[in-house]
């Protein structure tokens, strides 16, 4: 164990032999909570900013089943500097995602609310500091994606292109909120195919992070148990790219 192991708390220490291991590690939201020090009034807080996204229209499938923004922040770890970085297209290439890959696709920014609430803050820094731990980097691209899956009288699919990567070093899927739906079950497999884990984020605060160069990872579709009523599946989409250096 290094010397950066012993202050990490125990389910942050578990997720970083996990990552080490397999690559992937589920933290279940009292894990994750005790990391952070958030209680379930914070959790219920933060999912109200997942009132306020905006559809996605760069779903060449022609779903409207999609609501998102998108920001992107630098960490550097062990300093508690979170910089959240000026507002950008998201790219990702075709080898990534053969479905929405290959044009920059221009999301409504993060609002004040969401970048201004102190369980984001406490997040993204406890994932750096865990993703750091494991391979030793000491400057992360935060990539962030809070994401609706709406499902109603049509099924909503959180990820239309199937097994993948991201492209990025690490990634995380944080559930948000689950109502009235079906399916949503997340895999994810080893650099063989092998299949490493199924389950079902169930609770705000469930946790799924795996190293993206190690490690593939789909979600099935979703559909409404009652479709006259509102159905959806909130997510945080978290990806962490290492960074050599420092900004100017």
């Amino acid at each position: 164990m290094s010397d950066t192991d012993t202050t990490l708390s125990a389910p942050a220490r578990a997720a970083v032999d996990a990552l080490r291991g397999s690559g992937e590690h589920l933290a279940r939201s009292p894990e994750l909570s005790e990391i952070l020090g958030v209680t379930a009034s914070d959790w219920t807080r933060f999912a109200t900013n997942w009132e306020d996204l905006r559809l996605d229209t760069f779903m060449a499938d022609g779903g409207t089943y999609r609501y998102r923004r998108y920001g992107q922040y630098e960490y550097v770890p062990g300093t508690d500097e979170l910089v959240l970085l000026p507002h950008e297209p998201y790219r990702q290439e075709k080898f990534f995602n053969h479905l929405n890959g290959g044009v920059d696709r221009v999301y409504e920014p993060l609002t004040d609310a969401f970048t201004g609430d102190s369980l984001l803050h406490r997040l993204l820094a406890s994932l750096g500091d865990i993703f750091t731990t494991v391979d030793d980097t000491h400057r992360w691209l935060i990539k962030l994606h809070p994401v609706r899956i709406i499902a109603g009288e049509k099924i909503g699919q959180p990820a239309p292109e199937g097994r993948h990567r991201d492209g990025v070093t690490f990634v995380g899927s944080l559930l948000i909120d689950r109502l009235n739906i079906t399916g949503g079950e997340s895999t994810t497999y080893d650099d063989q195919q092998n299949l490493l884990r199924t389950v079902t984020l169930s609770e705000p605060g469930d946790l799924l992070i795996g190293d993206d160069q190690r490690t593939y990872h789909q979600v099935t579709p979703i559909e409404a148990i009652d479709p006259a009523q509102p159905a959806h599946r909130d997510v945080l989409v978290v990806n962490y790219s290492a960074l050599p250096g420092r900004l100017s």
